[in-house]
């Protein structure tokens, strides 16, 4: 017989399947990022242990309640005591999608035909407590560092790359935007995605944002675990839209607990705020606290951003992804130039007029637009500056240095790669 609990945690499994479904929106393909459409410089050959299959899988962490047993790996759109760590098991495309297929068009620009991304299955390994400032090293922990540290020694990429996914967003959508990305390294990086209880639902927007809050910590917590039981050379950050209310304030509460060698033990690489929604003045607060502990820090910011300008409306005051400087004090517009100069901090300024083929109010164009994702890869891929990836040097009236797309940026990218591989190859 079931039991009472068993029976319990399967009718709130049906409840939250039933009120999201139909909501969740299908992920596709993204669009080839420009460095890979002409086909000259393809990842997928430099990958030595590239399963030419339409799996494709991706490490993921959540602090979200879980539902079920163990013969049922789900998790709530709540927060739970725990920080869950599993693999998500993905496929592009349907059973009879072959690789070749997939290789076509993820090394072209046809925007025709672009497969489906679908969620097989959730495997957890292990948990960790996140009532208590230590973990106990035990044997499904100890199993999972090795499992770890095994994928990375056979990578070409030996960072680890954190997802951390936006506002209304399933599990099924957060997992498969993180997959998009590691497919688009040629299966080379290692990519983790932190799953924070979203609520799943558009008019929900308030519940995600206290959910967010109570999130913080829990990522704290999986940066602190990554730096201490992986052998990861850097670990890079991409927090999209209100994922920055989790990044942000869980790297502040690093930058505030660290000191000395400790903030060098984290081994940040690169953090990048893709259309980040959280607000201009306190995304500057945290930023002060720990910008002097990754490689760089990266923000977007769109002007004209649709989804940012709804969520200034929500919270009465502007998001860092797209900033009203009166939302900033004198002292800190001042800091903000200042960092811009030589602290890390690159601005990268998109919109209609300098990305051809973005919309004016686009959100999503950290994987929707080419020009983005393929800047996202190489920064990460390759730990290069703004002008060591093919972007224009600007200036504003009051001092902010900032980066724009050039109008030649696919050739340039190709161009720039193309003299980095002869590079290598004389050395």
């Amino acid at each position: 017989m079931i039991g009472y609990r068993t029976f319990t945690y399967l009718i709130m499994a049906l409840l939250i399947v039933v009120s999201t479904i139909g909501c969740q929106k299908t992920v596709y393909l993204m669009p080839t990022p420009s460095v890979m459409a002409s086909g000259e410089h393809n990842p997928f050959d430099r990958n030595p242990n590239l399963e030419k299959s339409n799996q494709i899988a991706v490490l993921y962490a959540t602090n979200r309640s879980p539902l079920g047993e163990d013969e049922f790996t789900n998790y709530s759109i709540f927060p739970g005591n725990k920080l869950y760590l599993g693999i998500a098991h993905l496929e592009i495309g349907s059973k009879n999608t072959d690789w070749n297929q997939i290789f076509k068009i993820s090394t072209s620009d046809d925007k025709n035909s672009r497969p489906a991304l679908y969620l097989e299955r959730l495997e957890e390994l292990a948990a960790i407590p996140l009532d208590s400032d230590t973990e106990l090293m035990t044997e499904k922990i100890e199993a999972l560092s090795d499992a770890l540290n095994k994928h990375l020694s056979k990578s070409l990429d030996k960072d680890i790359m954190v997802y951390v996914h936006g506002a209304n967003s399933t599990i099924y959508r957060a997992a498969a935007q993180a997959a998009q990305y590691r497919h688009f390294t040629g299966q080379n990086s290692t990519v983790m995605v932190f799953l924070w209880p979203s609520a799943e639902n558009l008019l929900a927007y308030g519940t995600d944002v206290r959910h967010a809050r109570r999130s913080a910590p829990a990522f704290k917590r999986l940066i602190s675990f990554l730096s201490k039981y992986t052998t990861a050379e850097k670990i890079n950050i991409l927090a999209y839209s209100a994922g920055a209310q989790i990044a942000s304030p869980g790297l502040a509460i690093l930058g505030k607990e660290t000191h000395g060698e400790k903030r060098n033990q984290l081994r940040l690489g690169e953090v990048y705020f893709a259309a980040p929604d959280i607000g201009t003045d306190t995304f500057v607060e945290h930023l002060k606290s720990y910008i002097d502990i990754p490689r760089s820090v990266t923000l977007t910011i769109n002007m004209k951003d649709s989804v940012l300008a709804l969520a200034r409306r929500h919270h009465g005051i502007s998001r860092i992804g797209s900033p009203d400087k009166k939302d900033m004090n004198e002292e800190d517009k001042k800091w903000g130039q200042n960092a811009t100069w030589g602290s890390g901090l690159y601005v990268i300024g998109v919109d209609d007029k300098t990305v051809k083929g973005m919309s004016a109010g686009a959100h999503d164009f950290w994987y929707s637009h080419p020009w983005i994702s393929s800047d996202i890869l190489i920064q990460f891929l390759f730990h290069a500056d703004p002008p060591e990836r093919g972007l224009t040097e600007n200036f504003s009236d009051q001092g902010l240095r900032y980066w724009t797309f050039p109008e030649d940026y696919p050739d340039r990218i190709t161009s720039i790669l193309r003299e980095t591989k002869k590079e290598m190859q004389a050395q």
